[in-house]
């Protein structure tokens, strides 16, 4: 069981319990600007399929802040279909995982929380998965998060032209990636 805590974050492994909170955060055009796109917003059966598979390579969690669910993290270490997504080559190193991660609550967004989030889950997933290093790939138009990346210790690596569809076009995202030994912030 997964359970993470980094005053006043706490990270929790998702449970059913979590589904309509997910639903509610992704009907939000103000999350889903920058998560999956406002012309995705999920319905309760697109929640189940995209949250809940059946089987799952996914830790998949839930974000609190100060007791409160706030946000969504998920992280995996990345096989040969994920090293080849991102353009990596098997040879690059045997713990390398991938995250993916949103703050639903707008409200908390613009005070810190991402860049405390994600130096504490880059502590986690190398002390207690060995991770090699993090990679993510956000939209390359997304500053504000790839500022809150840049402060959490990762680097841009390379552009990846046309990697992910969102509302309608294909977007240009930056791959980045923490490695292992590198300051966390």
């Amino acid at each position: 069981m997964i359970r993470y805590r980094s005053n006043p974050l706490t990270v929790r492994r998702l449970t059913r319990f979590d589904a309509s909170m997910l639903h509610k955060w992704l009907n939000d055009p103000e999350v889903l600007r920058y998560y999956g796109g406002r012309d995705r917003a999920h319905t309760p059966e697109m929640v189940q399929e995209h949250f809940y598979p059946e089987e799952d390579q996914l830790y998949r969690c839930i974000l609190e802040y100060e007791g409160q669910p706030i946000g969504y993290i998920q992280f995996y270490l990345l096989e040969a279909e994920g090293l080849n997504y991102f353009g990596l080559d098997e040879s690059e190193g045997t713990r390398i995982f991938g995250t993916d991660q949103f703050i639903g609550e707008p409200t908390y967004w613009n005070r810190g929380i991402g860049k405390q989030l994600m130096s504490s889950m880059l502590r986690y997933l190398e002390e207690e998965h060995q991770a090699s290093r993090v990679v993510m790939d956000p939209q390359a138009w997304n500053e504000r998060a790839i500022a809150c990346y840049e402060k959490s210790g990762f680097r841009k690596v390379k552009l990846l032209p046309e990697q992910e569809w969102h509302e309608g076009e294909k977007r240009d995202c930056w791959l980045m990636e923490w490695r292992a030994g590198a300051a966390i912030l």
